[in-house]
């Protein structure tokens, strides 16, 4: 019998690659992570195309960019005219799991807890996961009331420990349950950590106990006045500025904690007799600025927040290796596809890296077009920006006034000196200007502000059937 290989897809919530131990940070935590690093193929320029929370989503189950799936900012609904992962997955006669933040439902900024915006009902609206569902559309808040899931009613499941602890007790459940049957099994488990709020009490104390005595520092980037084209959730007010240092603390205690659940689930796949079948994925949807650029969160170009830990582990299939590609969250789902050798939907806009991944050999993006489209969770013009980023540079536009910035990672890691004003990187600028051109047209992104998809694409936060949109933008 040639049984298809499982899939397991470990991701986090806001951990950016350089907070990582195996990515060269001496104050993180991480054995677990740094081992499972040294064990897989280490995707070390993997980016978060659309660095928020739900528009990573979309495209991560799509395999599509976010001018194409319509999820353009969070707290908007998603729409399931797409073929997406899980459908896959089903046809080919997969058990499909998915435990954690969804991101995906709610259609109403604010009132999160509420289970008209909490739980996803099943059907439709889960995009094909019809197998064990334990989810809920967001929170933050890891102990007590707000730390809960919903199964397939809208009643709240309470958690009684630190909820990153109990999903993994439930990963592992639906892992030794997998392991008594004969067909293959994806497994998607989102945390809701290292996100904030980086209070002390939204964290084990034994975590936050590990960095009692190590110092954290502002990031050598770091600027004291706001980035003009920030959002409301990317400003720092004076008070959060001096709780910088703090919430990185936290941060890292919660990343301790991640690290701690990650080693749990590589001890049950062993255990089980599951690892050498088992296609395993650490991921992130996206970093934190913790004040580099003048910005905190995400939804931004900058590294600290597009660059994302991306680690496969497929032991007798992977030799554990670095690999450079320019992987893109749309690559994700047809890379996937491709190493289970599973059909990819013709409509996907992403590209299968498979080949290249496990052979060294094979095509490759030549680079990852990155994008916003809007504020964090609200409608409001002004932040738009479009992003590429390939082995050495990242360019980046803002539709608001046109202002273009051109950095070179390798010599400039911390992206401080802004090439697009020196008269000798014209050329230069030039290429890249027309590379992002290119690429924008080839998936019908016109760069538009904002309010235009909210006066076109969505109404009551709901987003539309995108594909006649889709034409219709085409006509233009």
């Amino acid at each position: 019998m040639n049984r298809k290989p499982n899939l397991l897809y470990v991701f986090a919530d806001q951990l950016r690659w350089s907070s990582c131990g195996y990515a060269g940070d001496k104050r993180a935590k991480t054995p677990n992570i740094d081992r499972l690093a040294s064990e897989s193929v280490d995707l070390c320029n993997a980016v978060s195309g659309h660095p928020v929370c739900a528009p990573y989503r979309a495209s991560l189950f799509t395999g599509k960019y976010t001018t194409s799936t319509g999820m353009v900012i969070n707290e908007i609904r998603m729409n399931t005219d797409h073929t997406c992962f899980a459908h896959i997955l089903n046809g080919a006669g997969f058990e499909t799991a998915y435990i954690g933040k969804w991101h995906m439902y709610a259609n109403e900024l604010g009132n999160h807890f509420d289970p008209k915006n909490s739980f996803i009902p099943p059907g439709p609206d889960r995009l094909g996961f019809d197998g064990f569902f334990a989810a809920y559309n967001f929170h933050h808040d890891y102990y007590g009331e707000h730390a809960y899931y919903h199964t397939n009613s809208p009643e709240k499941v309470y958690v009684d420990k630190y909820e990153p602890d109990a999903q993994t007790d439930m990963a592992i459940e639906r892992l030794e349950e997998f392991s008594k049957s004969d067909k293959p099994f994806a497994l998607f488990l989102s945390y809701g950590t290292p996100h904030d709020p980086w209070i002390p009490e939204n964290v084990p104390k034994e975590y936050l106990d590990m960095f009692k005595d190590v110092e954290f520092e502002l990031p050598p980037n770091y600027l004291p006045e706001n980035d003009p084209h920030a959002d409301a959730w990317a400003r720092l007010s004076e008070g959060e500025r001096g709780q910088l240092t703090e919430w990185m603390r936290v941060y890292y205690a919660m990343t301790a904690n991640l690290d701690y659940n990650i080693g749990r689930l590589l001890e049950a796949l062993k255990r089980l007799n599951l690892e050498n079948d088992t296609i395993l994925v650490f991921t992130s949807d996206h970093g934190e600025l913790f004040g580099a650029h003048g910005r905190r969160a995400k939804n931004i170009f900058y590294d600290e927040a597009v660059r994302v830990p991306f680690l496969i582990r497929w032991p007798g299939k992977l030799k554990p290796h670095k690999c450079d590609v320019c992987l893109n969250t749309v690559d994700i789902m047809p890379t996937l596809l491709g190493m289970m050798n599973l059909p990819i939907p013709p409509e996907v806009e992403g590209m299968d890296i498979s080949r290249k991944i496990m052979t060294g050999e094979g095509p490759e993006p030549e680079f990852a077009l990155m994008m916003c489209t809007g504020a964090t969770a609200d409608f409001s013009d002004g932040h738009e920006w479009r992003a590429i980023r390939d082995k050495r540079y990242t360019y980046a536009i803002y539709r608001s006034d046109g202002l273009e910035l051109l950095f070179d990672n390798l010599s400039d890691p911390y992206q401080m000196n802004n090439l697009a004003t020196n008269p000798e990187y014209e050329f230069l600028l030039n290429k890249y200007r027309t590379k992002l051109k290119q690429k924008m047209h080839s998936i019908n992104d016109t760069f538009e502000s904002c309010s235009y998809y909210r006066d076109n694409w969505i109404r009551n936060r709901i987003i539309l059937k995108t594909a006649t949109l889709h034409t219709d933008l085409a006509l233009d």
